[in-house]
């Protein structure tokens, strides 16, 4: 994997993942306990799980970028601000 995808990948789960945690506030209003069980036997079940095929790569292409010439304007032409 490429640094620079590697880097975004790595920034974007971050960010997910401190935005998932900041979304709310928990706090605890009462203490908990395990409830007492008595577990004797039984079967776990099994699962035949057909996955799909995956084929992930990458390919570098070249963009072509519009060049923006900024000019700017005298003090005497520019405009008021918004409100003024």
């Amino acid at each position: 994997m490429p640094f620079r995808l590697r880097n975004t990948l790595t920034a974007l789960v971050a960010g997910a993942a401190a935005l998932s945690l900041s979304a709310c506030d928990v706090e605890q209003t009462e203490e908990g306990e395990m409830p007492e069980v008595d577990v004797k036997g039984g079967n776990m079940p099994e699962y035949d799980v057909d996955t799909p095929d995956v084929d992930v790569r990458t390919e570098e292409r070249t963009v072509e970028v519009p060049v923006v010439d900024v000019e700017p304007a005298d003090a005497g032409d520019q405009a008021p601000a918004e409100g003024q």
